[in-house]
């Protein structure tokens, strides 16, 4: 394998639904009121889609969500929910160490809003860049993926890609990927190890 394509939220940070729980409670919501709109509302993943694909700006997904949500300050939202959203350190030091050894480094990311990125970082980690919001489309699109390889200069039968949602690495698979579904680093590494044939740890 020459290429590593990974998400960013809850692959290369802590767990998204672990931040969401973390504002419900602030708000004092039920702490699985975000993941079960997700999960019974058609209209809360059609919403989440306008984020990714950037047709709707972090205020109006604010404004409309905290209206599923039935709450009353909605300034920020995005901000909030991912407010404890925090940078997985041992993935971010396995993503440099893969490209020191020649690997292809990409990140293919649905947009959760222009705060959760720390764009400065991207040219020191990664060879390709594509963010749902930024191209349009978002996985599990096929298209996405492509792009993704493209970008970091490996052919898509070449590459690895992580991601914490199944759906998605069903995505990376149907263009000819190799796929892992990520649980946490001490899983995802010696895999990522064993199919790149570089010390990661």
């Amino acid at each position: 394998m020459k290429g590593l394509l990974l998400d960013f939220g809850g692959v290369l940070t802590t767990n998204v639904f672990d931040s969401f729980r973390d504002f419900c409670v602030a708000e004092g919501l039920d702490p699985d009121a975000v993941k079960r709109l997700f999960r019974e509302q058609p209209r809360a993943r059609e919403l989440v889609r306008g984020l990714e694909t950037g047709s709707l700006s972090e205020d109006e997904f604010g404004e409309r969500f905290g209206e599923l949500l039935e709450i009353d300050d909605r300034t920020g939202l995005v901000d909030r929910m991912f407010g404890t959203l925090r940078e997985d350190e041992r993935m971010l030091g396995a993503v440099r160490r893969a490209r020191a050894a020649g690997i292809r480094t990409g990140l293919v990311s649905n947009s959760m809003g222009a705060g959760r990125y720390d764009r400065a970082t991207f040219p020191e980690l990664f060879d390709g860049v594509v963010i749902s919001g930024d191209v349009g489309m978002h996985k599990p699109q096929p298209e996405i993926f492509l792009l993704g390889a493209e970008r970091a200069g490996a052919a898509p039968e070449e590459c690895v890609f992580v991601d914490d949602l199944r759906e998605n690495c069903d995505g990376a698979e149907a263009v000819g990927m190799t796929a892992l579904l990520h649980r946490g680093a001490e899983t995802t590494l010696p895999e990522l190890e064993r199919l790149l044939g570089v010390e990661l740890g």
